[in-house]
């Protein structure tokens, strides 16, 4: 069972009608809360959502004004656990991530005053967003902000999620939690718990989300769309004075060049960092543009979670079934890790290569390119195994993708490539032996996916070169697109 609707006994259409989405329990998949998403929504209780994050900053800003926060508060108030239960996220193996520590907390506060200057008193916004937060050079990221918010709206989530299974759920696989850090009371100045029934898989209880405030890739208010798009925002300040100022600002922090040369991407981006940090009145400017544009962020966003869709359920249930079908992937016993790792990646090729498999790396006719994408993909079809299938914690040299082990002694490493990544010929020549060391192990397989004839001409050229075209432990795999009828979309 790979999917949330499996295990639960719960159908596509009444988790389709209900409005959320059918996650893994096997492993996060590439999605995370978007608070844009609640701000531009016209449902009532997401425009709630929205006040009470905006609350919560307040409340957080206004114990910062006269003193900054003790040790003490900043673990109360600004360190919260990732909420792993909704099996979303950035983690690769799994459903755990490192969640919102002291780093997190002692940048936020320091800058609160600084990046929150017009909380409530916006005059060029229609709104604050906790997502300015990540447009300062203050080391608060895109996750941060999703973790944030997930705690944020935790409340809500678990309410979403108990109402659901109330009602779809069978009453034998559900569990009443007390679930710590739900809401937070202004009174007591404290987080508080509160008690639910709830979906409960493994030894934890799970979480469900509304499709319609997720997203993948960025937020729509980001730094790296701000950045790009500078000019354009600085054109669009009414004030000629200021605009002037910022434009002057900006040229001066860039080096010269010779006649006909371009600036780097490095420097322009140093000098648009400087105009920012010098006129942060840039970034209301950037935010009104993108609150003026509330249905391209859900156009782009239901974009974005019907591809996560298409590709990790619709094509990898697709995929299990050819699978199960037309080889033994499900059912092969080994008396080794190297083999069973090796005999599962065969099968694989196989489906790939001469069942139509390969469309699981296409979305809307185009290649897939992503190696993480590849590495889920792995993760997800291999669950019926009496070896533990892990992502390596990195040690200090790099993670490798996955390690298929059975106790301390029996281990092999399996890395997924593509032959389009630009650092492939050194992670083949220097890498593999170091991972090897690291992980106390000399088994290891390397898998290449490639899409087109240039690219295995590329694999193949870099394999002879470094004498490694006769390894029988890298195994290439051709994803190009093939005249047969379609069995996975």
């Amino acid at each position: 069972m790979i999917y949330f609707a499996d295990y639960f006994k719960v159908t596509e259409f009444d988790i389709e009608k209900y409005g959320t989405f059918n996650i893994s329990l096997i492993n996060d998949l590439p999605l995370f809360i978007d608070p844009f998403l609640i701000f531009g929504s016209r449902k009532t209780e997401y425009q709630e959502l929205h006040n009470n994050i905006l609350r919560y900053i307040k409340f957080l800003k206004d114990k910062t004004t006269l003193y900054p926060p003790t040790l003490s508060q900043l673990k109360a108030w600004y360190t919260f656990h990732e909420i792993k239960q909704n099996w979303l996220g950035y983690s690769e193996f799994g459903n755990s991530g490192s969640g919102l520590g002291l780093d997190f907390a002692k940048s936020f506060s320091s800058n609160l005053k600084v990046v929150f200057d017009d909380l409530g008193k916006e005059r060029i916004t229609v709104s604050s967003h906790l997502e300015k937060a990540c447009l300062f050079e203050i080391g608060v990221g895109k996750d941060n902000i999703s973790d944030f918010t997930c705690n944020l709206i935790k409340d809500f989530l678990l309410t979403y999620t108990q109402n659901f299974a109330l009602q779809y759920i069978p009453h034998d696989l559900l569990r009443t939690i007390n679930v710590d850090r739900v809401y937070f009371d202004y009174t007591l100045e404290r987080w508080m718990p509160k008690e639910f029934k709830l979906p409960f898989y493994g030894d934890d209880y799970v979480i469900l989300t509304p499709r319609d405030i997720l997203t993948k890739d960025d937020t729509w208010i980001n730094s790296k769309d701000l950045r790009g798009n500078f000019e354009r925002i600085c054109n669009a300040i009414e004030n000629d004075q200021l605009r002037f100022e910022i434009f002057n600002y900006f040229r001066k922090h860039l080096p010269a060049v010779k006649e006909k040369e371009k600036h780097t991407y490095k420097e322009l981006a140093r000098a648009t960092n400087a105009a920012i940090r010098e006129y942060p009145i840039i970034i209301n400017y950037y935010i009104k543009s993108k609150e003026e544009n509330k249905e391209g962020a859900k156009n782009i966003s239901q974009q974005k979670v019907s591809e996560v869709h298409t590709v990790f359920v619709e094509n990898v249930q697709q995929l299990v079934e050819t699978l199960s079908r037309t080889t033994d992937f499900y059912n092969y016993t080994s008396s080794g890790s190297y083999e069973e790792a090796y005999k599962r990646i065969e099968y694989l090729k196989k489906v790939i290569e001469e069942n139509d498999g390969y469309r699981l790396f296409y979305y809307k006719g185009e290649p897939i390119k992503r190696e993480e994408y590849l590495q889920i993909i792995y993760r997800l079809t291999w669950y019926a195994t009496s070896y533990d299938i892990n992502r390596e914690v990195n040690n200090g040299r790099g993670p490798v993708d996955y390690t298929v082990s059975k106790g301390a002694k029996d281990k092999t490493l399996v890395e997924f490539k593509l032959a389009s990544n630009s650092k492939l010929k050194q992670n083949l020549a220097n890498q593999v032996k170091i991972y090897e060391e690291a992980n106390s192990t000399d088994s290891s397989i390397k898998v290449i996916l490639y899409f087109n004839q240039d690219e295995l001409i590329k694999v193949h050229n870099i394999l002879k070169e470094l004498k490694l075209d006769q390894d029988k432990n890298i195994v290439l795999i051709d994803a190009g697109k093939k005249d047969s009828a379609s069995i996975v979309k």
